[in-house]
C-alpha cells in the first residue's frame, strides 16, 4: 500500500508506534497515546456555556507514571517528518519536557533540549529512536541529578485503585519539580498555585515521595485554621491513617504532644504558647522534623515577626515548602524573601485557560449614593438619636462609619431579584460584607426578600462569621455539594480562605477590599468546577467596584520580591494576622464587628483621639442607576468596553477588509469553523444580537458591525433563496428536503444545516430515514454538495 494513502493514525500504528516498542518502551507503562492534558476552556455566554478543544499530544513518553519526559508529534506521510514541531515544543514547554518528536512514519526529527554541542534538532531513522535509559541518562544530566538523588527523583507516586485518582499535568510538574529540588539538597521551597487546583494534593504526592524514599521520615503540615487540617487529614492524606498499613498521623491539639508519630498536622494555634503557656512546639527538638508544609503561606509566615516565623526558625533544619495562591509580596513583607522564587507558578489564567477552574462573569451594579456620595444636613440625627458628623459620606464610609439601611435593603434585593430571575434561587452564593455588624444586617435584609423559602427551612440564609457559633457549625453543609442548606451566606472576613466549596456560584461583593492578597482568595471561592452538579462557572456581583482590581498588572501576573525595609512590621498591616480559632480576622483587629453603643464608639488607645461613632440612617433613599455584566474575553481580560465596539474592534484585527473575509467566508468548507474561531477568540454572537436588536446570523453580525454593511435578517436571506428559484435543479423529494433545511435555517441558524444530525430531526422524519434522505441526492458526497451550494446561496452578494 502507499504510504501517502495511508491516514495519521494508520502511520501511527504501522510505523510510528512500533518503533517507538522495538526501542525498549513498554506500552503499559512508560507509553501513552491520544493524551488529553487539558479539560478544554469553558466558554461562558448569556444563554449558554460550552468547553473549548482540549490540548491534546499523539504520545507522552513517561520514565516511570508521571515522570514524563518526552512527546511525539504524528502527521501522516503527504506531511514532512519535522512538520507539526512547533506545536509540539508549545506542549513539550507547557508539560516541562525536554525531548520532543515529530514524524511522519519515515523517520523522527529529535528536538533535544539537553543538547550541549548545538545540535539541538536532528534527523534520526525509524530504528534510531532513542531507549528509555538513553533518554533518562541524558535527562539526568540535564535536571542535575546524580548518585542517591536519582533514587528520590524516581520514587513512584502514590496510587489509589478505589478511587483511581491521578495528578494532573500542572501537578506532576509541581511535585516532580520539588522532589527533584529536595533531591539536590534545597531546604526552602516556594510553590504558588490557585485556588482549586489542588494544592492539598500536590502536598500530599510530594510528602508520600519523599517518605516513602526514607528521605524525610518524620512531617508536620501547618495551617492557621481546624479546617485547613481537618479536611486534609479527612480527605488526601488517609493514606496514613491506614490501619492495615500501621500508618501514624496525628493532629497536635489541646497541647499534647506524642512523639510516637510520623505525619503530624497541627494550626499554628495549637503549637505557639498562648495566655503564659510554654510554646508546645519546643516540647519537640529542633531537629525532630525532616519536612514542614506551610499552607496558606502568605498568612502569618510572611512576616519576620510572627509566631509563623518562630516555630519555623525553631526548625530551621527541616526542609520547609510554603504553599500559597497569593504569595505576599510588599515593601514590608514577603514569602519570596525567606521561600526564595516559586519552583512553579499555576496561575488563575492559566487554569481557567485549560478548563480546571471555572471562569467568571461580573456584574457591576452602581448605587447613587455610592458614586454621588452623601453629605447629611446640618444637625441631622441617626435612628439612635446621633447627630451626624457634618461632612461627606462616600462608598468608603459605608457600614464602617455610616449605615444606610435602605442601601443594605437595596442590595438584597437586587441580588434576590436577580437570582430570581435567572432561577438559581438554590445556588450557593457568598456576600462578603465589611463587618461582623454589616453580615447581621444583610442576613436579615436577605432574610426577608426571601421570606417564603426562609419558612421552608431557616437554613437558607445564614450568618458564617467568627463570632457566630451556629453559622459556623453549617460551614460544612454549605461546602457539601449534596447538602442543600445553606444557599446564602453572609461573612466578613471568615470565608477568604479555606472554604472548598465547589458549587459557590455567587460571589457578592459588598465590602472595600484593596488589597490584592484578599481580592484573589475570595475569588478563589467561586473557581471551583463541579461539573456532577453542573457548576461551570460562577458570577461575581459587585456593588463596590471592587473588580477594578481584575485589570491591575498584579491580579495574575508573576510575583515579584519588593520588600524594602527591614525591622518591625508597621501595626496597621492586620491583614495577614491569622485569628484566633475561630475569631473573625476583622473582629479581632478592631472589634468592627461588634455593634458598639453609639455613646462608646470606637476609641484609640490614644484618649486624646476623639471616639468614633458608627451612625445609623433609616430615611435616606437610595436607587440603583446603571448595570453592566462583563465577560472573559479570549485572553481572560474582562471586557470593559461596548460588545459591539470589542468586537468591531476584534473582527478587524483579524480580517484587515470586508473582501478578506467574505473570500474566507466562501472558501471555508465549514461556515461554523469560523464562527467556532472567532467565539473561541471571545465574540459573543448571542449577546451582540440583543445589543444591535436584530436576529442577524454570524456572518450579518460580522459584516454590519466590523464592515459597516445594511445587514440581512435569517429569514430575508431565505426569502431571497427561494425567489431566484435556485431548488429547480433537484428531484421534488430533494427539492422538499432543501426547503425544510431553510425553515430550519430561518428559525434556528446556520449551524444545523452542517451537522448530519439534522436529518435525525422530528421534522425531517416526513422525508424518510436519513439514509433514504441522502439517497434523494444520489450519495452522501452529492448530499454535502447541495449543503454547500445552498449555504452560498444564502451568502450571494
Amino acid at each position: 500500500m502507499n504510504k501517502k494513502s495511508l491516514s495519521e493514525q494508520d502511520i501511527r500504528t504501522k510505523y510510528i508506534t512500533p518503533a517507538i516498542l522495538s526501542s525498549g518502551w513498554d506500552r503499559d507503562v512508560q507509553l501513552r497515546e491520544e493524551v488529553s492534558f487539558t479539560k478544554g476552556k469553558v466558554i461562558v455566554r448569556r444563554k449558554t456555556v460550552k468547553r473549548g478543544e482540549q490540548k491534546r499530544a499523539d504520545y507522552i513518553l513517561y520514565f516511570k507514571p508521571y515522570i514524563p519526559i518526552a512527546i511525539v508529534e504524528a502527521k501522516d506521510n503527504n506531511h514532512n517528518i519535522g512538520d507539526g514541531m512547533e506545536q509540539a515544543l508549545e506542549y513539550a514547554e507547557i508539560l516541562d519536557i525536554p525531548f520532543v518528536f515529530t514524524s511522519n512514519g519515515d523517520g523522527f526529527m529529535f528536538y533535544d533540549k539537553t543538547a550541549v554541542d548545538g545540535n539541538i534538532q536532528t534527523e534520526i531513522s525509524l530504528e534510531e529512536f532513542p531507549t528509555p535509559k538513553a533518554l533518562w541518562d541524558k535527562y539526568k544530566i540535564y535536571k542535575n541529578i546524580t548518585g542517591e538523588s536519582e533514587k528520590i527523583v524516581a520514587q513512584d507516586y502514590y496510587y489509589n485503585p478505589i478511587n483511581n485518582r491521578t495528578p494532573r499535568y500542572y501537578q506532576s510538574i509541581a511535585v516532580n519539580r520539588t522532589v527533584e529540588a529536595i533531591a539536590k539538597g534545597q531546604d526552602r521551597i516556594l510553590l504558588i498555585m490557585a485556588t482549586g487546583t489542588g494544592k492539598t494534593y500536590t502536598a500530599f504526592q510530594i510528602i508520600y515521595r519523599l517518605w516513602k524514599s526514607r528521605t524525610k521520615k518524620r512531617i508536620l503540615f501547618l495551617a492557621d485554621r481546624n479546617i485547613l487540617v481537618d479536611d486534609p487529614m479527612k480527605k488526601d492524606f488517609k493514606f496514613f491513617n491506614s490501619d492495615s498499613n500501621n500508618r501514624k498521623m496525628i493532629k497536635i491539639k489541646n497541647k499534647e504532644v506524642d512523639k510516637a508519630y510520623e505525619m503530624y498536622f497541627a494550626i499554628y494555634q495549637g503549637v505557639t504558647g498562648q495566655e503564659g503557656f510554654a510554646d508546645t512546639y519546643r516540647e519537640f527538638s529542633p531537629d525532630f522534623f525532616d519536612l514542614i508544609i506551610i499552607d496558606e503561606c502568605h498568612r502569618g509566615s510572611a512576616k519576620d515577626d510572627s509566631a509563623w516565623r518562630r516555630i519555623l526558625k525553631y526548625f530551621k533544619n527541616a526542609t520547609q515548602i510554603g504553599m500559597t495562591a497569593t504569595p505576599k509580596e510588599t515593601k514590608e513583607t514577603s514569602n519570596i524573601e525567606y521561600f526564595g522564587e516559586p519552583i512553579y507558578t499555576y496561575s488563575l489564567k492559566q487554569g481557567i485557560e485549560d478548563g480546571f477552574l471555572a471562569p467568571y462573569k461580573v456584574v457591576r451594579v452602581g448605587i447613587d449614593k455610592d458614586l454621588e456620595g452623601y453629605r447629611p444636613t446640618k444637625g441631622k440625627l441617626d435612628k439612635y438619636g446621633n447627630e451626624i458628623e457634618d461632612r461627606e459620606y462616600n462608598i468608603k464610609d459605608y457600614d464602617k462609619n455610616l449605615v444606610i439601611e435602605q442601601r443594605t435593603e437595596l442590595v438584597a434585593k437586587r441580588v434576590s431579584d436577580f437570582l430570581k430571575k435567572n432561577k438559581s434561587r438554590f445556588a450557593k452564593t457568598i456576600f462578603f460584607c465589611v463587618d461582623i455588624n454589616h453580615a447581621q444586617r444583610m442576613t436579615q435584609a436577605l432574610r426577608n426578600e426571601n421570606a417564603d423559602l426562609v419558612k421552608q427551612n431557616y437554613k437558607y440564609v445564614m450568618q458564617i462569621t467568627g463570632d457566630n457559633d451556629e453559622g459556623k457549625a453549617e460551614l460544612e453543609n454549605f461546602m457539601n455539594p449534596n447538602e442543600p442548606y445553606p444557599v446564602l451566606v453572609t461573612t466578613s472576613k471568615l470565608l477568604t480562605t479555606g472554604v472548598d466549596a465547589d458549587t459557590c456560584q455567587f460571589i457578592i461583593l459588598d465590602s472595600n477590599i484593596n488589597s490584592m492578597t484578599e481580592f484573589k482568595q475570595i475569588i478563589g471561592r467561586g473557581t471551583r468546577i463541579n461539573e456532577e452538579h453542573n457548576k461551570l462557572y460562577f458570577t461575581i456581583i459587585d456593588f463596590r467596584n471592587v473588580t477594578k482590581l481584575f485589570a491591575d498588572k498584579d491580579f495574575d501576573g508573576e510575583p515579584a520580591k519588593i520588600k524594602e525595609t527591614d525591622g518591625d512590621i508597621p501595626p496597621e498591616e492586620t491583614e495577614d494576622n491569622p485569628p484566633d480559632e475561630g475569631v473573625d480576622d476583622q473582629a479581632k483587629g478592631d472589634k468592627a464587628g461588634q455593634e458598639v453603643p453609639a455613646d462608646v464608639g470606637f476609641s484609640s488607645s490614644d484618649e486624646d483621639i476623639p471616639k468614633r461613632i458608627k451612625y445609623y440612617v433609616n430615611d435616606v433613599p437610595v436607587s440603583i442607576i446603571n448595570e453592566r455584566v462583563q465577560y472573559l474575553d479570549g485572553n481572560g481580560k474582562l471586557i470593559t468596553e461596548s460588545l459591539v465596539d470589542y468586537t468591531k474592534k476584534n473582527i478587524r484585527s483579524e480580517y484587515a477588509s470586508l473582501d478578506e473575509f467574505l473570500q474566507k467566508w466562501n472558501n471555508a468548507e465549514k461556515k461554523t469553523a469560523i464562527i467556532d474561531e472567532l467565539e473561541q477568540k471571545g465574540i459573543f454572537f448571542d449577546e451582540l444580537k440583543e445589543e444591535v436588536s436584530k436576529d442577524l446570523d454570524p456572518f450579518d453580525l460580522i459584516c454590519h458591525i466590523a464592515f459597516d454593511m445594511p445587514p440581512l435578517t435569517r429569514k430575508e436571506r431565505a426569502n431571497n433563496v427561494k425567489k431566484r428559484g435556485y431548488f429547480g435543479k433537484y428531484n421534488e423529494v430533494a427539492k422538499q428536503v432543501l426547503e425544510a433545511l431553510l425553515d430550519k435555517y430561518t428559525n434556528e441558524g446556520l449551524a444545523n444545516l452542517e451537522s448530519m444530525e439534522i436529518l435525525k430531526v422530528p421534522d425531517m422524519a416526513r422525508f424518510g430515514t436519513p439514509l433514504e434522505i441522502i439517497k434523494c441526492f444520489g450519495n452522501k458526497e452529492k448530499f454535502m454538495e447541495a449543503i454547500a451550494e445552498l449555504e452560498n446561496e444564502l451568502y450571494v452578494a
